[in-house]
């Protein structure tokens, strides 16, 4: 059951962080425009069983009054509000509570701010902590997202009961992340990554819709457009076992994806993840409707 709506408010960044799997950055394209967002929101009210709508990116505060008048939108319908952010603007404490006031007093739910090592280096005193503690002292409910360097936890023998390794520090292996954080990590041979183990594809609780109108069940690997059918109707009619890359996923995951398509590959991979993106990328041209857009690949637009 669908439960969550993720509006990717734009692919633009002030970072271009080595562990971003949506390739953004202060020169990505894409963003969305108020007829667009309020087009977003009806339909997921028609869904029926949404209940939250999260603002995220790139950085939705890179547009701040569309991200205030979308969420002001989104809890006047009655749906719970997210907001994801980098805190750029966080240049003191006070500074971040006169940018965060508004969202507190709209009756924003949650607030999620990335303060690791990729956004503010050794930074004590970062922008993501002012935030956080103008956040508490507004009284809105707030977490940091930390994502360390990849490292790993364990190697096989130490208490795994698979024998895998385990690599710690929260990073996704795709998009950038695949170019920038995979060097000298472990590998896993590539026909024991027979599943997908973070996203539901057969019935999502959560999509993210993009300002080209792409309904993403993992980014990168879209339902639909809802440009083109609207957003209920593709709740509605979505089956893993139609879709040409959904199904194999759910099947046998990134493996039975290679070899479906007879995609050639190296013998190994740090997970499923790792995996999945690089067969996905190299499917891109043969399925540019539902593997899009082109820029979460590190690939350019096509004119």
């Amino acid at each position: 059951m669908l439960t969550g709506i993720h509006i990717l408010l734009t692919y633009k960044c002030t970072f271009e962080c080595d562990h971003c799997f949506l390739y953004s950055g202060p020169f990505a394209e894409g963003t969305m425009t108020l007829p667009q967002i309020r087009r977003v929101l009806d339909e997921s009210r028609k869904i029926g069983s949404v209940k939250w709508i999260y603002f995220e990116g790139g950085e939705p505060f890179l547009f701040y009054p569309l991200m205030l008048e979308g969420v002001r939108l989104a809890r006047n319908m009655g749906f719970q509000v997210g907001v994801v952010t980098n805190a750029y603007g966080a240049t003191s404490e006070e500074d971040a509570e006169l940018w965060l006031r508004p969202l507190y007093e709209l009756g924003i739910d949650y607030l999620s701010i990335s303060d690791d090592l990729f956004h503010n280096g050794e930074e004590e005193d970062s922008p993501g902590k002012k935030a956080l503690a103008a956040a508490r002292k507004l009284g809105i409910p707030t977490s940091p997202i930390c994502i360390q360097k990849p490292f790993v936890e364990a190697m096989p023998g130490q208490g795994q009961d698979k024998g895998n390794p385990v690599i710690g520090g929260g990073a996704m292996f795709k998009g950038r992340a695949v170019e920038k954080l995979t060097a000298g990590l472990p590998l896993r041979p590539w026909h024991e990554l027979t599943q997908c183990p973070h996203e539901d594809l057969q019935s999502p609780s959560r999509v993210h819709v993009d300002p080209y109108g792409h309904v993403h069940v993992c980014q990168g690997l879209s339902m639909g457009n809802m440009w083109q059918l609207p957003l209920s109707m593709l709740a509605l009619e979505y089956k893993a076992d139609s879709h040409p890359i959904c199904d194999a996923l759910v099947r046998g995951g990134p493996a039975l994806l290679a070899r479906q398509y007879d995609v050639n590959h190296e013998e190994g991979y740090i997970d499923e993840c790792h995996f999945c993106y690089l067969v996905r990328r190299a499917l891109v041209d043969r399925f540019p409707e539902y593997l899009v857009p082109r820029q979460v690949y590190g690939l350019k637009e096509k004119e």
